[in-house]
């Protein structure tokens, strides 16, 4: 026997209308709770009973009662019915104010460096709205996946996604650590990085990617070899605090090791630049109220981000 995984069609025409019969015990009042005329009523009480093939209601002129059918019909229709009010009042009052859960796919790198000071005003800001982040290197599908956005360098985001800057532009700068550049010689060129070991990161799609670095106007793509390979800039970046090798990592990633001395820039002048941190998602369209709150409030923060930086 088949069994249907949804409501046919026009199978909950004349449930509301049966509802106000049976809570009113008369096709007039329960018209007039619904603003409609008897006949309607009448009209749709009568198309239901069809349609379930039993007479719902024992209709004289004086009173209005429920048959055997009817209640087993109230039993099981009135709570079903409540429930989808309730659910229609719950998803009109997400769309209707920031609230709900807002998923975000994000690199683990920028959760410390972007995300953390910038969640701790959106939760100030937004309390009823709950954050999750998943924190991954793979670049999801946002819609199959269930998010609402991603946060991604510009490069790897797909042109037809709407991206919101949360960085500036920065340099792709090649570091190591005093103790492994006191051991090897300081390059000078990208040929001279064959003689170093090199610590690579492997792309989500699996690939190994090459180290680019920039020769005058044109950019140059370099294959380095080295002991490690890792698809996260977090493990690349300890690495190379351990002296294990030099890493090529986005500037705002290595800026607080460089600036204490763990690590040291070679290479600077070979630098290429990155566009940058974004937020993306698929479309205004749907935009619900939750991602709407987000992208004005990573905005705001933007528009008062001191000259020369991005504040996250």
């Amino acid at each position: 026997m088949k069994r249907y995984l949804t409501p046919r069609q026009g199978a909950l025409d004349g449930v509301e209308a049966f509802l106000s019969v049976a809570e009113h015990r008369s096709f007039r009042k329960a018209a007039d709770a619904l603003g409609v005329t008897p006949s309607a009523v009448s009209q749709a009480v009568r198309t239901l009973e069809a349609r379930v093939d039993a007479p719902l209601f024992t209709r004289t002129t004086r009173s209005v009662g429920l048959t055997e059918a009817g209640q087993r019909f109230l039993l099981r229709a009135k709570p079903a019915f409540e429930e989808l009010l309730a659910a229609s009042e719950s998803a009109r009052d997400v769309g209707g104010r920031p609230t709900g859960l807002l998923r975000l796919a994000v690199p683990r790198a920028v959760v410390p460096i972007l995300l953390e000071p910038l969640l701790a005003s959106f939760a100030e800001a937004y309390p009823e709205v709950e954050v999750e982040i998943a924190a991954s290197e793979e670049l999801v599908d946002l819609a199959s996946e269930g998010f609402d956005a991603g946060i991604r360098m510009g490069q790897f985001i797909a042109a037809d996604m709407v991206a919101v800057r949360l960085a500036p532009p920065f340099s792709m700068s090649v570091v190591g650590s005093p103790a492994y550049l006191a051991r090897h010689p300081t390059p000078v060129s990208p040929e001279d990085l064959a003689l170093h070991a090199c610590l690579r990161w492997r792309r989500s799609a699996g690939a190994v990617a090459l180290w680019s670095l920039k020769r005058g106007n044109r950019t140059i793509d370099v294959a380095v070899t080295g002991p490690l390979i890792a698809n996260d800039f977090p493990t690349l970046l300890g690495a190379a605090l351990q002296g294990i090798g030099l890493a090529q990592l986005p500037e705002p990633i290595v800026r607080q090791s460089l600036e204490s001395g763990r690590l040291m820039e070679v290479l600077s002048e070979f630098a290429p630049t990155a566009p940058g941190v974004f937020l993306y998602f698929p479309s205004h369209r749907q935009m619900l109220p939750k991602l709407r709150a987000f992208v004005d409030h990573v905005k705001g923060r933007r528009a008062v981000a001191p000259k020369g930086g991005c504040k996250p």
